[in-house]
């Protein structure tokens, strides 16, 4: 089973599936959202198998509605003609990597950061370009999955200015030739030498798990979505005004 977002014309949105929650709200910056996700269950006939994936898109929502769309399908195509499990890494990063080639042969603008977890014969992989974020709760304490993907990031600068490029600092933040401050990223073909679509995979913050876990662990019915909400509503609250979406995964569905 397949779910994807179609939130342009939505400010606020949740989705409660089996085993997920989904939760998303357009930011104060006005426009349209540019965020998207995507949630694939059964992969294989296997409903111990899933895909869920969050797209922060950036210059429009193009790369990110185009990723959530194909790139579960092109992961999995890697993943699928690997002959060891070993390799799922590399099956991982090849899926991203040929979902941001055909997206830069549609010669549109933006570009898109995202987190996905693949849940593949009782693995969790987590991979990541950009900023978005994972997070796991362990017997209640957070262990960081992810790391954030920007020019401020000694080796990522390093990456980019070995390639010819240049980084700017305004009022704090760096920028990837002035322009785009995170470093990795689908899409982005103006940058697209610098800013590269290859994914760190993984097989703290531990205020995201304090929410999450009372709502979801050792209740009777598990409140996921409400789980969702509280922390979007926290990013409000300290002054976020992106859009902003959220999936909490209960793994116990999933992994034995």
């Amino acid at each position: 089973m397949r779910v994807t977002s179609d939130l342009d014309s939505w400010s606020e949105m949740k989705h409660d599936g089996d085993g997920y929650s989904v939760y998303c709200k357009r930011g104060k910056k006005g426009g349209v959202m540019e965020d998207r996700y995507a949630v694939v269950l059964g992969l294989q006939g296997d409903s111990k198998q899933a895909f869920f994936g969050v797209f922060d898109g950036h210059g429009g929502a193009e790369a990110a509605e185009f990723a959530a769309k194909h790139l579960e399908k092109n992961v999995m195509n890697e993943v699928l003609s690997k002959a060891s499990d070993k390799k799922i890494e590399e099956a991982v990063t090849e899926g991203y990597l040929a979902t941001d080639s055909e997206f830069l042969k549609k010669d549109t603008k933006g570009g898109t950061c995202c987190v996905t977890a693949l849940i593949h014969k009782g693995d969790l992989v987590v991979s990541n370009v950009g900023d978005c974020r994972a997070v796991m709760s362990l017997g209640g304490v957070a262990e960081t999955l992810t790391a954030d993907h920007r020019p401020s990031l000694l080796y990522e600068r390093k990456r980019i200015q070995n390639l010819g490029g240049y980084l700017d600092c305004s009022h704090g933040v760096w920028r990837v030739h002035g322009s785009l401050a995170v470093s990795r990223a689908i899409g982005d073909g103006h940058l697209k030498e610098w800013v590269i679509a290859k994914p760190e995979t993984k097989v703290g913050n531990q205020e995201a798990v304090n929410i999450v876990r009372p709502l979801c662990v050792g209740v009777d019915k598990p409140e996921a979505s409400f789980a969702c909400k509280k922390l979007v509503d926290l990013s409000l609250i300290r002054g976020s005004r992106d859009d902003i979406s959220i999936i909490v995964v209960q793994l116990a569905q999933f992994v034995p």
